[in-house]
């Protein structure tokens, strides 16, 4: 019989601090590996003096990383791009053993990642301002983009690895320093990706990595010295980030969940349709802000053969560990969250919604107390549902008949969410009116999970964003450096002019 470690026994994930990992806090929590059921490491919790700690480092690492030139510090995200390829396998390794997702889900997150710091590679290009000569007699103008001083993240458990990087490179890419604040129930990709920062050169104090709880958070919230913060999590998370950050006079994104629709039209290729929806739906075991929970399908023709074409491929899906390359799906992330989306599913049987498959009971041999959970299809679900409204964040799929394409955004746009949603059709003019007129921040055509690439940026609208400036991308860019605009002028030698009391202008 295996001997199981005891708590003393477990391994213990420390901070990242001014380049060295060190203790902080005297409360810990456990991380499970959600395959077996079983706690393999302890992570420790910061306290107010641990954060305070990592936000001295960054502040007083910022004014030489701030005027270390830009070529510099891009050099630095090159070399992390090379690293991050050359460690995939131990990082992915980490997201598997903690998330749950199966190994190839990791490494597509990976490289969504890397993508990313691809991109604030660019940062010398990226930061070029804005010149204007003569504006008036003698007078030139222009703007730069400079940076804030220290930031925040603070990043969720579904992406430990890809989240953080639409984050920090770009921040320190354009002179800021950061403090990091990973989910606690898989921090240890998290953490070797900013040990892989370090081995790139980026100087101690400029990423700092705290693990934590609400005791973290609100320090970072409160902290003067902190300028900025995003986030990425729950919606009533991400309205208390917004509004205390805000209160305490910091830039702040914050993006919340999401309840997205996928439209089937009667004319869509069918096949192509449900082979999507199964990926969007029940990758990575639906713990993404952008799955497709719902499909609406327009006619009673359309959902009975979209009805039908999910139970075939659904019986042919695998769930198992993540570690084994013929699962398709692996487990929910810890014991909570695995009772609460079951609790969804009891919830959607008891609102009349027909459960088609029931994902339920699902036993993995050799992994009995693993947080398993089979595919699950409802039909007939509607709107006003527990099952319709909220985020459930889990591999459910419900089915809404409508029967007009006007019906179905008129069901989109009434959701408070408004993250993403896509549309399968042939019909090009029902393409262009649905994207042209639909009220929701990403949209994809016969595309379900319209992720955009790193040189676009990430976010949706409604209660799924809170601030002005979505992730990554152009807006990373504004929403780490403020804009100032210079007006200079070198009058002639010897030439005196008089006070001039109107209004300046290039008159």
């Amino acid at each position: 019989m295996q001997t199981l470690p005891t708590i003393q026994d477990l391994p213990q994930i420390h901070h990242l601090i001014d380049g060295q990992l060190v203790a902080g806090g005297t409360r810990q929590a456990d991380v499970f590996n959600p395959a077996t059921g079983q706690a393999e490491k302890r992570v420790l919790l910061a306290d107010k003096l641990t954060v305070e700690q990592a936000i001295a480092s960054a502040h007083a690492a910022y004014p030489a990383w701030r005027n270390t030139p830009p070529l510099k510090r891009a050099r630095v995200m090159s070399k992390l791009k090379v690293l991050l390829e050359e460690n995939a396998d131990a990082i992915c390794a980490l997201v598997t053993a903690e998330h749950g997702k199966v190994l190839s889900d990791s490494m597509g997150e990976l490289q969504r990642g890397i993508e990313n710091v691809e991109y604030a590679s660019y940062a010398p290009e990226l930061l070029k301002g804005e010149h204007s000569k003569n504006v008036g007699p003698n007078i030139d103008s222009w703007s730069e983009f400079q940076a804030l001083g220290v930031t925040a993240g603070i990043t969720p458990f579904n992406f430990p690895v890809m989240v953080p990087l639409w984050m920090w490179p770009m921040a320190v890419a354009c002179g800021n320093t950061f403090i990091l604040k990973p989910s606690e129930r898989d921090p240890s990709s998290t953490l070797l990706v900013a040990e892989l920062a370090l081995q790139a050169g980026l100087p101690p104090g400029v990423l700092n990595v705290v693990h934590g709880d609400k005791e973290a958070v609100d320090t970072l919230l409160t902290d003067p010295r902190v300028k900025a913060v995003s986030f990425v999590g729950s919606t009533p998370i991400a309205q208390y980030i917004y509004s205390t950050g805000c209160a305490h006079g910091k830039r702040v994104q914050a993006l919340g969940g999401a309840k997205n629709h996928a439209v089937v039209m009667p004319d869509a290729d069918i096949a192509n349709a449900v082979n999507a929806l199964m990926g969007a739906a029940y990758g990575s075991c639906g713990e993404r802000c952008m799955a497709i929970p719902l499909v609406v399908a327009v006619g009673d023709a359309t959902a009975d053969a979209v009805v039908a074409g999910l139970k075939v491929e659904i019986a042919k899906m695998k769930v198992g560990p993540g570690t084994n390359a013929a699962c398709d799906m692996g487990p929910l992330v810890t014991k909570a969250h695995f009772d609460k989306v079951k609790g969804y599913v009891d919830q959607g049987v008891k609102e009349g919604a027909t459960l088609v498959v029931d994902g339920r009971g699902i036993s993995v041999p050799g992994h009995e107390n693993g947080y398993f959970l089979g595919a699950c299809l409802f039909d007939n679900v509607k709107p006003g549902m527990v099952t319709y409204q909220e985020e459930i964040f889990g591999p459910v799929l419900g089915v809404v008949r409508v029967k007009t394409l006007q019906e179905a955004m008129e069901m989109i746009d009434a959701h408070e969410y408004g993250n993403g949603t896509c549309i399968f059709t042939r019909d090009g003019e029902a393409a262009r009116f649905f994207s042209d007129h639909i009220q929701v921040g990403m949209v994809g055509i016969n595309v379900p999970l319209p992720v955009p690439v790193a040189y676009h940026s990430f976010g949706g609208w409604k209660r799924s964003l809170f601030g002005d400036l979505h992730a990554y991308g152009p807006d990373a860019v504004r929403f780490y450096t403020k804009r100032k605009t210079i007006t200079q002028r070198w009058p002639s030698a010897g030439v005196r002019e008089g006070a001039v009391f109107s209004f300046p202008s290039s008159r």
